[in-house]
């Protein structure tokens, strides 16, 4: 059957490779919409749990997982053999940086390696993952065009045999007033018939605007530019709280004054790092990309050195703040409040707490660690675990960190603590997120 017919009645057979944070959530959505799903992780603990309906991350709801999967709608494998029975393969493997901050994109390739073994005619393959521009054409692209990879005896060719895209996910982990289905996508394909066929596809589930673009490269920075926007505001913004700090002045209320103008200021927020696995990492991807053209975007290489700081920022002022109580760190009992990357999730990918914990063991403090999202983080070689939390078990620690902002019992009852409370039991607390909106506590000291 033509593949465009397939998506419109819903019986094309969807593979989502990679069942993390985007393919998990993806996956599940598709399955909802009506498609047959294969599930893709070389992670077989993670298959086990999806075959059982049971989700491990917190924006897809067990129930729900649990209804596609007895519907049978959504199976997972831990092998790629179901791409052979697959019309459509979305890729939405991991994108990390290595220990020396260079793109590793071997995750792409090993996948593109993969599909290229099981290609075959009327295929869609759209790649979904952060990556630089270029990517989907220089390098998932010649994979699949490689001469060996042989249909009779004929090389298939993009476009006319297969359809190749880019369509960069933007989902927000936490964000309860726009889900997957309700976010615009852009869609860039290799040619004209990849676009409208990729841009169909994504109209059948998704609820938003379906933009058009030229070509997965604009499609690819796109996304660069997105998170390159942020990168950039919150290191300024971390900047210039660091200069308020040395004069006196607090940054969270000059923020808030300026949020009074209605046109040309968009407020972003200080933080003990730019973290999670979008914001913090694709901006290097271009400028690693960059350097291709004997360019270098200085802006972006200030705003990564900015944020690769904050961590050093905030353990001055834990010292410091320490100091004033003449309590050295060594030996001081310190609660890290938080070790996701943003609020009221459990992703800890990119977290500022994996720089700031292990700088301050190195100098000797005792360090727990709260978070009602992250039940653990492994810290090296070492596996930390969540301490459970009661108003008196702070009066045993010389020092509260906050570094991230759950949502306390006011907005949700069920956490069970709230920040004034923290501020009245504690000895000293160090807020990096302004956790603590009022100033009236003198044991408290602001980032």
């Amino acid at each position: 059957m033509n593949l465009r017919l397939l998506i419109k009645n819903k019986k094309a057979k969807v593979s989502v490779i990679g069942l993390g944070y985007v393919g998990l959530p993806t996956a599940l959505e598709l399955a909802k919409a009506g498609f047959r799903v294969f599930g893709i992780d070389i992670k077989k603990e993670r298959v086990d749990l999806v075959n059982r309906g049971r989700s491990f991350i917190f924006d897809v709801p067990s129930s729900e997982l649990k209804k596609v999967v007895r519907a049978k709608k959504l199976k997972a494998f831990n092998n790629h053999q179901r791409l052979q029975k697959s019309d459509i393969v979305l890729i939405c493997v991991p994108t990390p940086l290595d220990k020396n901050k260079v793109p590793d994109i071997s995750y792409i390739k090993n996948t593109a390696q993969e599909i290229a073994r099981y290609l075959h005619k009327n295929q869609l393959i759209i790649l979904e993952s952060s990556t630089y521009p270029g990517t989907t054409r220089e390098v998932i692209l010649p994979e699949l065009e490689k001469p060996v990879r042989q249909a009779r005896g004929k090389q298939l060719k993009v476009g006319r045999d297969f359809y190749l895209a880019y369509s960069p996910e933007r989902i927000d982990p936490g964000n309860k007033d726009y889900k997957l289905k309700d976010i615009p996508r852009v869609v860039g394909g290799i040619t004209k018939n990849c676009t409208e066929l990729a841009t169909q596809f994504y109209r059948s589930f998704i609820k938003a605007e379906i933009i058009s673009l030229s070509s997965p490269e604009t499609a690819e920075m796109t996304k660069i530019l997105e998170n390159t926007f942020r990168l950039v505001n919150i290191s300024m913004i971390n900047e210039l709280a660091l200069l308020c700090g040395k004069m006196g002045i607090d940054i969270w209320e000059v923020i808030e004054a300026a949020k009074t103008k209605p046109y040309g200021f968009f407020p972003f927020y200080p933080s003990p790092k730019c973290s999670g696995h979008c914001i913090a990492i694709d901006p290097l991807y271009l400028l690693f990309k960059a350097k291709e053209y004997n360019f270098w975007p200085r802006f972006i290489e200030l705003a990564g050195e900015i944020n690769e700081q904050m961590p050093h920022q905030v353990i001055t002022k834990v010292i410091w703040a320490l100091n004033l109580k003449k309590k050295p760190v060594r030996e001081s009992k310190i609660l890290v409040w938080g070790v996701s990357y943003k609020k009221d999730i459990g992703d800890v990918r990119e977290s500022a707490a994996h720089d700031i914990i292990p700088d301050l063991l190195r100098k000797g403090a005792k360090v727990d660690y709260f978070d009602p999202y992250a039940e653990e983080i492994r810290i090296g070689n070492r596996v930390l675990r969540s301490i459970k939390y009661s108003s008196e078990i702070l009066k045993k620690y010389d020092l509260v960190l906050i570094l991230t902002d759950h949502s306390d019992s006011t907005s949700r009852p069920e956490a069970g603590f709230n920040y004034d409370e923290i501020a009245r039991y504690s000895k000293l607390v160090v807020d990096t997120r302004n956790a603590i909106k009022s100033r009236k506590y003198k044991n408290v000291s602001w980032f």
